[in-house]
């Protein structure tokens, strides 16, 4: 059982419309997961790195912050917390890329999905605010991998 939290990154979604935070808080619990705390902020730098501050002094071993992750001026989720990482793990979003294009095409190469290391030995997921991109990412390389991510960051 792994402690998680979640970030939704939006303008426009609340905890009602919220599918994709729903979807990732459901799936993870389903897998025997315990949820610690899920926060639902603007596409803005100060409320991601917030949110994602907050998460980094609770039990969470796993954060997934879904959107913000495209080419739009204003997803800005890559820009503000991959630089936070004290490793980067790019093999996560090459595959994730490769698996997306099955899916959607030529489109998932705009994707800047990718994951890392905290400095408070978490494992942090940045993903697309699509559903189905979650559901992608958790189903097909998250969960069967989670194990053995955590396993290796508390060596």
């Amino acid at each position: 059982m792994i402690d998680f939290g979640i970030i939704t990154v939006s303008d426009t979604r609340t905890e009602e419309t919220d599918k994709s935070g729903q979807y990732l808080q459901k799936a993870m619990t389903d897998a025997g997961n315990n949820f610690v705390k899920k926060y639902i902020v603007k596409d803005d730098a100060q409320q991601i790195v917030d949110a994602y501050n907050k998460l980094l002094v609770t039990s969470c071993k796993l954060i997934l912050v879904n959107g913000g992750t495209g080419i739009a001026r204003r997803d800005v989720t890559i820009d503000t917390l991959e630089p936070k990482f004290i490793k980067v793990i790019p093999g996560f979003g090459e595959y994730f890329r490769q698996i997306s294009i099955a899916d959607i095409g030529l489109k998932a190469l705009v994707s800047g999905a990718t994951a890392g290391i905290t400095d408070s030995d978490q494992i942090c997921y940045l993903l697309p605010g699509s559903t189905n991109a979650c559901k992608t990412a958790l189903e097909q390389i998250i969960l069967p991998d989670l194990d053995h991510l955590i396993k290796e960051i508390t060596k």
